[in-house]
């Protein structure tokens, strides 16, 4: 959606161009994954510098010179430190937190002086899954919408900002696909389902809404004859052309799915009544369709 709107507002419309573009995008997803991942590591690394800090003092308390080292040495922080996957995607990607030090330390403090992190510390049980259920929960609560850790995001990447929603849902089920037992290169989750039909899908879609711009338009004109089509919002206009590219060109996909996928859609990134204005004009092109025998969908249910 993003790459088609980019697409139809720019000058040149080069096809090529903006679809190298939204795939080098898409990449930048798993980026923004890898980020949240070793976020977890600068955690570890800050508390454990804050704890020889606290022992430099000059007159440390008894409680400093032997801390209580639970957080660091989180069973689940230990297994993600070690896992070669993670290490090779931040360094190929050249991720890391070195220079955000004080925002880390802003958010560990944060999370010290939570009831949460007070109940785990002194929780005799020092079990694996206490450990990574802990680190769950921190993610949720302290890191996953953190105000200033977002903002830094969006200054590295204009659509890390939306992106992020997509994320944090991996990274939670990356933490609970842990186990115990589980070795150094264990598996993160990977950006693609079924990367080359994945892939398949994202070109043929951004290709079929940009070349049959026209002929969808025309019919978007015709149900919305008390309206100019420059008028309608560009965002609802965007949205019906890729419904009916799917609608009529992906034979795979049931006529329900993309009709509640793009309704979906439309209440993030339009106007709150697009979403009734969209699914009407969609409800008339596709009872045309069916009566003009346009849908060409395969299998039991995808009409529907």
């Amino acid at each position: 959606m993003q790459a088609l709107y980019g697409f139809f507002q720019s000058d040149t419309r080069d096809l090529g161009r903006s679809e190298r573009e939204l795939f080098a995008n898409i990449d930048k997803v798993y980026d923004l994954y890898i980020y949240q991942l070793a976020f977890f590591l600068e955690l570890q690394h800050v508390a454990n510098v804050m704890i020889e800090e606290a022992k430099e003092k000059h007159l440390p308390t008894k409680e400093e010179l032997d801390p209580n080292r639970k957080f660091i040495d989180n069973k689940f922080l230990q297994q993600l430190a070690e896992n070669i996957h993670l290490k090779r995607e931040m360094n190929n990607r050249r991720i890391n937190w070195n220079n955000e030090f004080e925002l880390v330390r802003k958010v560990y403090n944060t999370i010290r002086g939570s009831e949460m992190y007070s109940e785990y510390m002194n929780n005799p049980v020092h079990d694996y899954k206490t450990d990574r259920n802990f680190m769950i929960s921190v993610f949720k609560e302290f890191i996953a919408d953190y105000e200033l850790v977002n903002h830094i995001y969006e200054e590295k990447n204009l659509h890390w900002g939306d992106d992020i929603y997509l994320v944090n849902p991996m990274v939670v089920k990356t933490i609970e696909s842990f186990k115990e037992d589980v070795e150094p290169d264990f598996h993160l989750m990977s950006l693609y389902k079924d990367r080359e039909d994945d892939m398949d899908f994202v070109k043929d879609l951004f290709r079929q809404t940009a070349i049959r711009n026209e002929e969808n338009e025309k019919l978007i004109g015709d149900k919305t004859k008390n309206w100019e089509v420059e008028r309608i919002a560009l965002m609802d206009v965007l949205l019906m052309k890729m419904a009916i590219t799917e609608v009529l060109h992906f034979s795979n996909i049931p006529v329900k799915v993309t009709l509640n996928e793009f309704i979906e859609i439309s209440k993030m990134y339009s106007t709150p009544k697009s979403k009734i204005f969209i699914n009407g004009i969609l409800d008339k092109l596709i009872a045309d369709f069916k009566r003009e025998n346009k849908l060409n969908k395969m299998g039991r249910g995808l009409m529907e």
